[in-house]
């Protein structure tokens, strides 16, 4: 029970620490593990999987493991356990972060300044901005809003209340690996499998949760589960698509269509064809949507967690 506490506690005093500071500057644990990552690709790189799967191995073992001498570091004082994991929780998410790039995003189109906010984009995804007018923008960041919630908030959660500091680490460290080695670019496209598929399946419970809750949270609660029901499946992506279906149901607008990634063309499914096109409007709905969603998160994750804590210590 003393650790569901500590998790409790740790991961709301965290997402406070995120709302109030965003992601710092400089120095980012996330941005070092990233440094990392890079020098273990330059030693061991070949277009193979195998190897791919060490440097996954290594990678996001190796962030599991020091998280893990870290909670036996500090097991003795309960103070430092929290302190550790409000830390490593404010480390490991991204929501306000998230939201202000989307909204600064917003502001410019809604100025009229499209130009510009091509440039701020590629901020917030990965995808080739110069092929997007205003609306493409605007549809661009609520996708990335919606994807990112289970990406950067809910996912960690998840993982923080099965693994407490390792698990929120270990999420944040594959999902960090999925974005720099798991797409499908030439150098990557044997060598990063490992790591896309192991982020797949870390992503699953979350993205879930992630559309659960956005159902719950939206505006139109049906809409979002028909949405998730019926398009889901048509994403290329196994999480992100009941994510994005259920972001789109519960705004009321369409998602998906044409998009490039770095010269690469791809034309995805629509999800929620019911619904009407995306607007700069919606941009500061979907960060509210997804505000909601985390706070929901923290909630159920950290309920999960004392719930389970509890039954753990009556059957003892």
């Amino acid at each position: 029970m003393r650790t569901a506490r500590i998790f409790a506690c740790g991961a709301a005093a965290g997402l406070v620490g995120d709302l109030l500071f965003g992601d710092p500057r400089r120095g980012h644990p996330v941005a070092a593990f990233g440094r990392v990552a890079v020098a273990v690709e330059r030693k061991l790189w070949r277009d193979h999987r195998g190897w791919g799967a060490l440097h996954t191995a290594v990678c996001a073992g190796g962030a599991v493991g020091a998280a893990a001498l870290a909670v036996r570091a500090t097991r003795r004082s309960r103070s430092a356990s929290l302190a550790l994991t409000a830390a490593a929780t404010w480390a490991v998410v991204g929501g306000t972060s998230l939201g202000r790039e989307a909204r600064a995003i917003g502001e410019l189109l809604a100025a009229g300044n499209v130009e510009a906010a091509r440039e701020r984009l590629p901020h917030l995804c990965g995808r080739d901005p110069q092929s997007l007018d205003g609306p493409g923008i605007a549809r661009a960041v609520v996708e990335s809003v919606a994807e990112n919630t289970s990406d950067a908030v809910v996912g960690a959660l998840v993982w923080g209340a099965v693994g407490g500091v390792p698990g929120l680490v270990g999420f944040r460290a594959v999902n960090t690996l999925d974005a720099m080695v798991g797409h499908k670019s030439p150098r990557h496209r044997r060598y990063g499998w490992a790591s896309a598929r192991l982020d797949d399946l870390a992503g699953w419970p979350g993205a879930r949760l992630t559309a659960v809750l956005a159902a719950a949270a939206g505006g139109d609660p049906r809409g979002a589960a028909r949405a998730w029901r019926a398009d889901a499946a048509k994403h290329p992506s196994p999480n992100a698509g009941p994510v994005e279906a259920s972001f789109a149901g519960a705004l009321g607008v369409r998602l998906g269509g044409t998009l490039a990634y770095g010269g690469r063309v791809e034309h995805r499914p629509v999800l929620n064809t019911a619904g009407r096109a995306v607007d700069v409007t919606d941009i500061a709905r979907a960060v509210r949507l997804s505000r909601r969603v985390g706070a929901l998160a923290l909630a159920v994750c950290a309920g999960a967690r004392l719930a389970v804590g509890a039954i753990g210590r009556r059957s003892a």
